[in-house]
């Protein structure tokens, strides 16, 4: 006989950013109470290694292990170490007990951190990342093929911002080329172009151009993994269309597609919010930025049950 078990796959939702200072952790936090409270079974996990605080923005004080216990097999999975926070629906997993060597994870820890999270019994998995282009940083926003950047409007954040992109971008590419159907190409274009991480748009044309056929699988590939990005403490001051001028940009350049979700606006209570120890969007939900941020979540679920990942049906002989 074969029973029949039911695995839910989760939406896997990285946030990462060209900087520090960007608003990573508030969004991570906000998106997934508000998601939560739309019934959906979300699970954050903080990752911005070495600087965890992601607890503070959904007021938790108990996060005494985490991420640790499951690094150390004291745990054997990420669900175990999970804190049900005090919102239905909502829990967290936290790395503030890790020691401060966390920061430098070797592979095999990061490896083992993936492969569990997309374990994860969860409906939506959001990943909020630590700053920059480590290695460790693109892999965990790789954990998925669609992610979000977060930038606010200033030039010198929309400037590391596409830094962020195409540091993704071509580890993305690079992962591609590397596999059995490209390697070849690979290796004989390597000779010709040079050092992939100093000329990459150079070696994505060219192989294009060496081999149509190839190109073109190798488009495909490039074409899905989808950016989402989010413009944070917006102002009035800002030019109202900038995000939809960087989707366009985006979209005109990289394989890979693009999509604005909205700007969030500055909002001094979120500073309030942060020193209360309260969720942002319960204490002022009335405020733009809670309004902002409520139809971002509901951008993301796209109306919640019709875009939940649908479980997987697998059997299990006895």
């Amino acid at each position: 006989m074969a029973k029949k078990i039911t695995i839910r796959v989760p939406q896997i939702l990285p946030v990462g950013g060209g900087k520090g200072g960007i608003g990573k952790s508030f969004i991570v936090a906000n998106l997934g109470v508000l998601m939560a409270k739309q019934g959906i079974k979300v699970a954050l996990v903080d990752l911005d290694l070495g600087a965890s605080n992601l607890h503070t923005f959904i007021g938790e004080a108990r996060c005494h292990s985490g991420l640790n216990h499951f690094l150390n097999k004291r745990e054997v999975s990420l669900e175990n170490v999970a804190i049900r926070s005090d919102i239905h629906n909502l829990h967290l997993i936290s790395s503030i007990g890790c020691t401060e060597e966390i920061a430098n994870l070797f592979t095999a820890q990061k490896n083992k951190i993936i492969k569990a999270i997309k374990k994860m019994p969860y409906e939506y998995v959001l990943l909020d990342l630590g700053a920059g282009t480590n290695y460790n940083t693109l892999d965990f926003f790789l954990t998925s093929d669609s992610g979000i950047f977060i930038c606010t409007p200033e030039p010198t954040s929309i400037e590391n911002a596409f830094k962020f992109i195409k540091a993704v971008y071509l580890r993305k590419a690079k992962r591609i080329l590397k596999t059995k159907a490209f390697k070849p190409i690979y290796e004989q274009i390597l000779s010709k172009v040079g050092n992939i991480s100093k000329q990459s748009s150079k070696f994505i044309e060219a192989v294009i151009q060496f081999d149509p056929e190839k190109g073109a699988m190798f488009q495909k590939q490039l074409s899905k993994f989808k950016f989402k990005f989010i413009i944070n403490q917006f102002k009035k001051s800002a030019d109202s269309m900038i995000g939809q001028k960087i989707e366009k940009v985006c979209n005109r350049h990289f394989y890979s597609e693009f999509e604005f979700l909205g700007n969030i606006s500055y909002d001094e209570r979120v500073y309030d919010s942060i020193l209360s120890k309260k969720i942002f969007v319960s204490k002022y939900s009335y405020t733009i930025s809670a309004i902002e941020l409520n139809n971002i979540a509901k951008k993301i679920v796209g109306n919640h049950i019709d875009k939940i990942p649908q479980p997987l049906i697998q059997n299990e002989k006895f």
